[in-house]
């Protein structure tokens, strides 16, 4: 009789303690004369649950940690490759036009137009030729065939020194800005290889429409500056005009890069 009721009482507790999600440990310390709510039987759990040394565990499995994922592309796609040949153009454009071939320099600034409204066109209309490296290529070499052509046409006296001074001078800081932004978002790392290896992409830049307007601007007035002495209009006051414009414009979109700054660079996190 009394076996009969001590195993009527453990069968209580087991079922009582499989009905709380307690498998096996309930019916356990009932016949050790405890309680499931005991500080032992906590620890138990505690043990069992993280799989401690002596806890004869073996844990939860644990979610893996996120890592933050760098989008890998590949750096040569079409556009790409326009915006380094309009690269390779700008110091044949400066020699021309040191050597004041005007009228062959006239024909290569044309074909480096041609580069660039072709680059623009293609990341647009196909998506896989669109890259996070060409955001930033392709205003580079617009840049640097820029600088150069400032440079030379100075050179030739076509463009006043004072123009192409605040032009480099803006232009030197957006791209020490750009390789600032590199740093700060590229993760660790930092190595030179990782830094300087352009199949790793950390930011897209997104320029201005001040920006935009100001290099159609710098653009237009090299190519009047190059038909100047070949349709001889150096002295004109249109040209003269076109001067002041392009310093309005080069100041304006210096100032909106200052003051969107952090609207004009977007951080991939490609998670």
């Amino acid at each position: 009789m009394l076996a009969a009721a001590w195993l009527g009482r453990a069968a209580g507790a087991l079922l009582r303690g499989g009905g709380r999600g307690r498998p096996g440990g309930a019916f356990c310390l009932a016949a050790a004369g405890k309680t499931p709510a005991s500080s032992e039987h906590r620890r138990l759990l505690r043990r069992l649950l993280s799989g401690g040394a002596g806890g004869g565990g073996v844990g939860l499995p644990q979610p893996p940690r996120r890592r933050r994922a760098e989008l890998y592309e590949n750096p040569w796609t079409i556009p790409n490759i326009l915006s380094m040949a309009r690269m390779g153009l700008a110091p044949v454009l400066g020699y021309l036009i040191v050597e004041e071939n005007f009228n062959v320099a006239l024909g290569v600034f044309v074909l480096a137009g041609v580069t660039d409204l072709l680059d623009g066109f293609i990341a647009r209309n196909w998506a896989n030729q669109k890259s996070a490296l060409g955001s930033a290529l392709d205003p580079l070499a617009d840049k640097i065939l820029i600088s150069v052509l400032y440079v030379s046409l100075t050179c030739a006296n076509l463009i006043p020194v004072s123009l192409t001074s605040m032009i480099i001078l803006r232009d030197v800081a957006l791209i020490a800005a750009v390789f600032y932004v590199r740093y700060k978002t590229l993760s660790p790392p930092r190595t030179l290889s990782r830094y300087f290896n352009p199949c790793y992409a950390t930011a897209q830049l997104k320029p201005t429409f001040i920006s935009k307007m100001n290099t159609a601007v710098q653009l237009i007035l090299v190519a009047a500056s190059l038909a100047a002495p070949v349709f001889n209009y150096v002295d004109s006051i249109y040209l003269q005009t076109l001067w002041c414009i392009t310093a309005f414009t080069t100041v304006t979109s210096a100032y909106s890069y200052y003051h969107y700054g952090r609207k004009t660079v977007q951080v991939i996190d490609n998670k």
